[in-house]
């Protein structure tokens, strides 16, 4: 008698087979960006979309293409899969060296075990160093000559924000603080628990950021959901796909907003002083949905996630239906095209660069795989206007394909550094990118 392992092999070597099958986009990724994307009728297919960019990393030599009008050198090279960034006020940068945590539960049943492998294929599910590591530029030649581990053994590290003294990091299953002097290199206290994130043996969007307020008095976290529309039960999503509101001195939290399948990227528009999110939307309903965006966060809004995508676009796949969430949904401000996978999301602050891109947004565009052609695998600049988006998305830096469809890196992160230049953390490349105006 076989067994169910037995008979899984076989489906699963057959849809590792067709990885790569699929149905393709017949709109571009223009179409599904900014205010008002081109949103078709949803396609459904038993077997989605799977198309690869299988990592490789960078060559020697080799590094992204800037836009006309800038230039990009590594500031740090040979990091452990940097996903996040935080410049500190002395300059010092912070960066999250992590990757996914032990997740049981995130792979149970054929279809999720075939996904878990290819991701390993395009550089995600490695080991994580779950540490942050301090770069310093102390020569001000835009290379970090000094890289110490800031603070080690945490779990699976995201989001980093300082306020009062005290600096917060986003695990992936709690907010932690620990004291911050100005120009450590270390920090050797052991993290204190502010409140218990969700987590768990699924824990699918695995990710938490945290910004804090301007005041210091409230910190944001972004928590991703457990699933891609539901499918682990709406239970396993309590508290989750959204955002949180903190307050650090008690731990006290609420739902700040909700319905937000994947937030990620947070920082405050400087004119309007509004908190935006990137955030990352639904899989497996073809190349041309449905797009990423990034919004102005209302208070007590919903989003839609899961039984409304963009809107009040109804997606019938979660069980039990619920058209009174879809109903209220709240239509995001910006889209960033389909499967972009927009993580980092930084407004442009600094002096630096032209006046055209101050309260501008910088974001970091993962890439994707669940779209033929791929989308993504770039950083791309939103310009704003009185607080608004103001054009589309213009490439800023790209090249991170190369001409057979490998990954040779896949931006996450973007900051700010204090002296203008725009950071860019690329977790398959292993870099730290810094882009400034060419000379």
């Amino acid at each position: 008698m076989v067994g169910r392992a037995g008979l899984a092999m076989p489906f699963l070597a057959g849809m590792l087979a067709v990885a790569g099958c699929g149905e393709s986009a017949r709109l571009s990724v223009r179409d599904g960006s900014g205010p008002t994307p081109i949103l078709p009728p949803p396609v459904h297919a038993l077997i989605p979309t799977v198309h690869l960019a299988t990592a490789t990393g960078w060559p020697p030599g080799a590094m992204p293409t800037p836009a006309p009008g800038f230039s990009v050198q590594a500031f740090a090279r040979g990091l452990d899969h940097p996903r996040w960034l935080h410049v500190l006020p002395d300059g010092d940068v912070l960066v999250a060296e992590t990757d996914a945590p032990e997740r049981p539960g995130d792979a149970r049943g054929v279809k999720a075990k075939v996904m878990h492998l290819l991701m390993r294929r395009v550089g995600s599910g490695h080991p994580s160093a779950d540490r942050i590591t301090l770069l310093r530029d102390a020569d001000g030649d835009g290379v970090a000559e000094t890289r110490s581990v800031f603070l080690d053994g945490l779990h699976s590290p995201f989001g980093i924000a300082l306020a009062g003294g005290t600096l917060y990091i986003a695990n992936a299953d709690a907010l932690v603080k620990v004291p911050y002097r100005d120009g450590a290199t270390r920090i050797d206290a052991a993290p204190v628990q502010v409140t218990a994130l969700p987590g768990g043996p699924i824990n699918h969007h695995w990710t938490k950021n945290v910004v804090a307020s301007r005041d210091g008095r409230r910190l944001y976290v972004s928590v991703g959901s457990n699933s891609n529309v539901g499918e682990n039960g709406i239970a396993a999503e309590d508290g989750r796909a959204a955002i949180w509101e903190i307050d650090p001195a008690t731990g006290a939290h609420r739902v700040f907003a909700s319905g937000m399948r994947n937030p990620v990227g947070m920082d405050w528009q400087p004119d309007s002083g509004a908190l935006w999110a990137s955030v990352n939307e639904r899989d497996e309903l073809g190349s041309d949905l449905v797009p990423d965006y990034m919004t102005a966060v209302r208070d007590g809004a919903f989003y839609g996630w899961p039984y409304s995508w963009y809107g009040q676009h109804v997606d019938t796949r979660p069980q039990p239906p619920r058209p009174d969430l879809a109903a209220r949904a709240v239509v995001p401000d910006y889209a960033l095209g389909p499967h972009t996978s927009s993580l980092g999301l930084a407004f442009y602050t600094g002096s630096r660069l032209p006046a055209r891109y101050r309260g501008g947004a910088f974001v970091g565009q993962h890439g994707s795989w669940n779209r033929r052609p791929f989308s993504g695998y770039r950083v791309v600049f939103v310009p704003f206007a009185n607080g608004q988006p103001s054009g589309l998305p213009e490439d800023v830096l790209t090249g991170f394909l190369d001409t057979q469809g490998h990954a040779r890196g896949r931006p996450v992160g973007v900051a700010v550094a204090r002296d203008g230049a725009v950071l860019v953390a690329d977790d398959v490349g292993g870099t730290v990118w810094r882009l400034v105006p060419a000379r």
